[in-house]
């Protein structure tokens, strides 16, 4: 028999109906099952007309309600406030029950909250549900029962702890035949221009949407997985998997990336090798997940509160470089080509989100935050907590980040990880003519060099914003306010990195 007679599944990080474990959950405890979709106005309304994320969001929603037709239910779809939409829908349809999936950001939390309390006033449940993370909140802790702050002893205990049932697949297909017909009309999605949105063809993302496109992908990505340890670090070869922005938005499930990664990575041998690495990367995922639950403070603080007395780059000169920063207009050709990439694309690799931040914080002593911020605007899969992790990772400033001595070098990134320069001239046209020698710093070129491929540097391209050398021992001295004794020692053998 039913828990409930009738339930409300409200879909956000997870618009896909295979392997849905709060769609499960809820056709499993209900007779009828109704799906909504908010498009939130809380979100919504302070992004630009052409967002791309928008356009791909749609599109994702607009399969899913087909999806939900074909198998006898419907997608209700609702515009605005879902701490309004959500009760009042809950109230109409009669159900004793609203499921929806977890989710860590301190905003969705307060937003969850207040849905609750507003469905307990009308004695309506709200279950939440463990779907966009194999392990959550207190699931895995150290031996006295805290939260980890260290990547690797986290790792390896999820590595340890994780069991096939963890990763197994959650609904059966059949569970569909309990969806319930929604109110007539209610399944027609709304025109982007209706939500106050217009993305032009040439702004919307390269890869397909919705459950379909990540399938897809994913299919793509399983026979170049054993090599994804050798190339991910590449921009200018296919290595990633391209899935981030399908996990964000939960057009895949992370239990069908970690099963297929942790299955191939027990067969060992060379292709275990590329499963292991990129199953650590998913792993990364869920550690920031955990770190922004137990300490959402870091949204606008650093993790370690001593680097918030940092002194940032400040005045007129520290504007005009963030913002040639932002345009790709540094004079570094790794650092303007990841720049560049993102703001034509809204993806950049993740060896340049580490070379492009720790070129602002370390290069340009510009603070984090201005980076995060920036980059929350423009990345297709942007996610708070990876991405707050990540920049504070660049910075220093965050748990179990880079030392603060550890500066990449952008000449020695670019040419170690694009040798010849195939991304550097695909978003850098001007130094396409440039012999590879010269292509990672046109500004060491001899002049004949530069005139041979028509680059007037000053004019065609920026002459470096800043001498990395100089910048590096500026950072050391503006990281002096938190330097140790035990750390000191290390940092003139060390500052240059990677």
């Amino acid at each position: 028999m039913s828990e409930f007679h009738k339930g409300l599944v409200w879909m956000r990080r997870d618009l896909r109906c295979s392997d849905n474990a709060t769609l499960a959950q809820a056709l499993a405890a209900c007779g009828e099952v109704y799906v909504v979709f908010v498009f939130d106005t809380t979100i919504l309304t302070g992004l630009p007309r052409d967002d791309r994320r928008v356009a791909f969001i749609h599109d994702s929603v607009s399969e899913l309600a087909q999806t939900l037709a074909n198998a006898g239910g419907a997608l209700i779809l609702r515009h605005g406030d879902p701490v309004e939409e959500i009760p009042v829908l809950a109230k109409s349809l009669g159900v004793q029950a609203v499921f929806a999936g977890r989710d860590y950001e301190p905003v969705a939390v307060a937003r969850d909250r207040s849905v609750a309390r507003s469905l307990d006033d009308s004695d309506i449940a709200f279950e939440a549900v463990k779907d966009q993370v194999i392990f959550d909140t207190n699931e895995i802790l150290t031996a006295q029962s805290e939260p980890y702050s260290v990547f690797t002893p986290y790792s390896r205990a999820w590595l340890k702890q994780v069991r096939p049932v963890d990763l197994a697949p959650r609904g059966r297909k059949s569970d569909l035949q309990r969806l319930a017909k929604p109110p007539q009309g209610a399944d027609k999605v709304p025109s982007l221009a209706s939500l106050g949105f217009d993305v032009a063809e040439s702004r919307r993302m390269a890869i397909p949407a919705g459950e379909s496109g990540a399938r897809q992908l994913l299919d793509d990505f399983l026979p170049r997985m054993a090599h994804y340890h050798e190339r991910r670090d590449y921009p200018g070869v296919r290595g990633p998997s391209y899935l981030s922005v399908h996990l964000r938005f939960g057009t895949i499930s992370i239990r069908t990336l970690a099963r297929e990664a942790h299955a191939a990575m027990l067969l060992g041998g060379d292709a275990g090798n590329g499963a292991k690495t990129w199953l650590g990367e998913l792993i990364w995922r869920e550690f920031y997940f955990m770190i922004l639950h137990h300490h959402p403070e870091v949204v606008g603080n650093a993790f370690k509160p001593a680097y918030d007395a940092i002194e940032w780059a400040s005045g007129q000169a520290a504007e005009a470089n963030f913002q040639a920063w932002c345009d790709g207009r540094t004079g570094y050709p790794l650092v303007d080509a990841a720049m560049r990439q993102i703001n034509q694309t809204g993806y950049m690799h993740n060896r340049l989100r580490m070379v492009t931040a720790s070129f602002l914080v370390k290069d340009l002593g510009i603070d984090w935050r201005r980076g995060e911020a920036y980059f929350a605007r423009q990345l297709n899969d942007f996610d708070l907590a990876a991405n707050n992790g990540g920049w504070q990772w660049a910075a220093s400033t965050g748990c179990d980040a880079q030392p603060y001595f550890r500066i990449f070098n952008p000449v020695t990134q670019s040419e170690k990880f694009d040798p010849q320069g195939r991304f550097i001239r695909k978003y850098v046209p001007e130094l396409a003519d440039l012999p590879d020698r010269a292509l990672h710093a046109p500004w060491r070129a001899d002049a004949q060099t530069l005139t041979d491929a028509n680059v007037r540097l000053g004019q065609d391209y920026p002459q470096p914003l800043v001498a990395h050398d100089v910048a590096r021992k500026e950072t050391l001295a503006r990281y002096a306010v938190v330097k140790t004794p035990a750390v000191s020692a290390k940092a003139d053998g060390e500052a240059d990195g990677a």
